[in-house]
């Protein structure tokens, strides 16, 4: 079962293909994980530019630990990890906690 938390899509291993690497356009994707306390620090980031984006940028998030398939595609190691992805294919990666702005920075690198 799929959860929309606000702007902010729920993916798996299922959905990943579908949702996120079959669109056109720019999807930032956080995978994370629910015992990652860096996550938790993330996680109101991403809905905030989900919110901010809306419209602009498809915005998704991926448990590392239900969907493990898509997390090795991506050789995630560390989390969280925010892939960007532009019109399905991956072109950039954030990786740990960044503030904000560090992050709004790159999201809009891949919108021009």
């Amino acid at each position: 079962m799929e959860r929309v938390m606000g702007l902010v899509k729920e993916v798996t291993d299922e959905t990943f293909a579908e949702e996120v690497e079959q669109i056109e356009g720019v999807a930032m994707v956080d995978f994370w994980a629910a015992w990652c306390g860096p996550c938790r620090l993330v996680a109101p980031i991403v809905e905030d530019l989900a919110q901010e984006y809306e419209g602009q940028v498809k915005v998704a998030k991926l448990d590392v630990d239900a969907s493990q398939r898509t997390a090795f595609r991506f050789n995630i190691r560390s989390i969280p990890s925010i892939l960007f992805f532009k019109d399905g294919e991956h072109v950039d990666t954030v990786i740990g906690y960044v503030p904000k702005q560090a992050l709004e920075q790159r999201l809009k690198q891949h919108l021009d």
